[in-house]
């Protein structure tokens, strides 16, 4: 009998330890998504942030419940733009293309700015991808 006990002791601690890390991911997020939140005044930011000092679990079942469905929406705008910039820093990094270094150089040579030799080795690098 003595087992068991220790058994079901052990299953309910490993149980209550893994609800009280899921309370602290959800008041972590409840935190970072009420600063990040421009639309919402500084002192009702102070306000939320008192009550979860005091009144933790409450404050953040209302805080859900309240402004839960814009969570989700100001997260993935976040997203959007985020990516939205790693695209265009990509693009800017990425530079051109061996195509469009063949066409620069081939209308650098119609214009007679660069010689058939210098276009030559132009073309050559683009191709050889230096």
């Amino acid at each position: 009998m003595n087992f068991w006990e220790n058994f079901w002791d052990f299953f309910w601690v490993l149980f209550w330890s893994m609800a009280f890390f899921a309370y602290l991911i959800v008041l972590f997020q409840v935190v970072v998504d009420l600063f990040r939140d421009a639309t919402l005044p500084g002192w009702s930011k102070a306000l939320w942030v008192i009550c979860c000092f005091f009144l933790p679990f409450l404050t953040v079942i209302v805080y859900l419940l309240a402004r839960g469905p814009g969570m989700a929406v100001r997260q993935s705008i976040r997203a959007e733009a985020a990516q939205d910039a790693t695209e265009s820093y990509v693009r800017t990094i990425a530079g051109t293309g061996p195509a469009e270094e063949i066409t620069k150089a081939k209308s650098l040579l119609e214009e007679g700015a660069i010689s058939e030799q210098e276009f030559t080795v132009l073309k050559n690098r683009a191709l050889a991808g230096r």
